[in-house]
Order: structure tokens, then C-alpha cells, then sequence
């Protein structure tokens, strides 16, 4: 008896799907976080905005995956929500003195290096290079250290455990990010090499 092939998930053009609503009703998470952190400062409904918009990082997609309802508005949507909320907390929390700014600024200039290397492949006909697994755990990481580090600020009874546990996820984030950014590098540089040995087309 012959192997049937395993079933192809298709992209589709649809807009209203399920995983689209759910990256919808995510991005509506970012201002609301920003009126909660910033403008009344109720630091513990912030916590809880940021820890259900981070750890449904992963919701969106496993629904698209298993509905086989991919979109390429949804494959937009999803990676948009993840560096929109990061920014956002990133700008919050430095206005808010709850990170120090170097993390902001290195953090900051990881995606405007990403940002640089994507237009030079773009330049050459290329577009993005594939999602690494790397830089996909270093957003979850970063998404999980952040409504830790303002947990230990809104409620200083825990901060003992809190603080340590949000700041070593914070720092593993960081190395995740920046060697996923290497890793990307290497990847363009490949695709641009063969570009110019003539292996691959424009």
C-alpha cells in the first residue's frame, strides 16, 4: 500500500479568520497596556495585559496550522504583534525607569541592523530570509521576562524572586536575539554569494 502524502497547508488571501482575529484582538492589547502603564500607572492590570498578550505568542499560529487557515495577512499580522508589543513595552518601561536604557538601545539596534541587512537583500531581489527557530525563542523569552520585571516592581513582596528570574530571562532574550541577528547574516550572505555565482536567480 502506497504512502499518501501528508496534506499541504495552503495560503490564502482571506482576511477574517479566526487566527487573524485572534492577532486583532492582540494588537488592541498594545494601547491598552500603554494607557494602563503609562497614563494610570495601575502596574498590575499592566502586568496582566502584557502576560496574556505575550503568552498567546503562539495562539494565532497553532490555530492557522491546525484550522489550515494560513493567511498572508495572518503571516504579517503574527510577526507585526510580537516587535509591536516588544516596542511598546520597551517605550514604556524606559519612560517608566522600569528598564535602564541600554537594554532599550540594544535591543533597538538589533532590529534596525536586521532592518539594514533587509534592504540590501531587497535590493538584490530577495526578500526576508526564513524565520530561525533562535530568533523565534528569544521573542518568547523577551515576551515571558517583561511582565516579570514589572511584576517585581508592582508588587515589591516578591521582588526577591521576581527581579532575578525576569532580569536572567531578559539577558538569555538578549543573547537569543543577537546571535538568531548573526545567524540571519550568515544566511544573506550565503543567499547574496550565490546570487553572484549565478546559482540563483533575481
Amino acid at each position: 500500500m502506497s504512502q499518501q502524502p501528508a496534506p499541504s497547508i495552503e495560503t490564502s488571501n482571506r482576511i477574517w479568520t479566526v487566527p487573524n482575529v485572534i492577532s486583532f484582538v492582540r494588537l488592541l492589547g498594545v494601547p491598552l497596556f500603554l494607557y494602563l502603564l503609562l497614563v494610570t500607572e495601575n502596574d498590575v492590570a499592566a502586568v496582566i495585559v502584557l502576560a496574556v498578550g505575550g503568552s498567546t505568542d503562539w495562539v494565532d499560529g497553532y490555530v492557522a496550522r491546525r484550522m489550515n487557515s494560513v493567511s498572508r495577512l495572518g503571516e504579517l499580522l503574527d510577526p507585526f504583534a510580537d516587535r509591536l508589543y516588544i516596542l511598546a513595552t520597551l517605550i514604556g518601561f524606559t519612560v517608566r525607569e522600569v528598564v535602564p536604557w541600554w537594554l532599550t538601545g540594544a535591543l533597538l539596534l538589533r532590529e534596525v541592523f536586521l532592518g539594514v541587512v533587509l534592504l540590501v537583500l531587497r535590493r538584490h531581489g530577495f526578500g526576508p530570509p526564513p524565520v530561525h527557530y533562535v530568533g523565534k525563542t528569544g521573542t518568547f523569552v523577551l515576551l515571558a521576562a517583561f511582565p516579570v520585571i514589572l511584576l517585581a516592581k508592582a508588587v515589591p513582596s516578591i521582588a526577591w524572586w521576581a527581579s532575578p528570574v525576569g532580569w536572567g530571562l531578559a539577558w538569555w532574550a538578549l543573547g537569543l536575539y543577537w546571535a538568531a541577528a548573526a545567524l540571519y547574516v550568515m544566511q544573506a550572505v550565503r543567499m547574496l554569494r550565490a546570487d553572484r555565482a549565478g546559482t540563483v536567480g533575481p
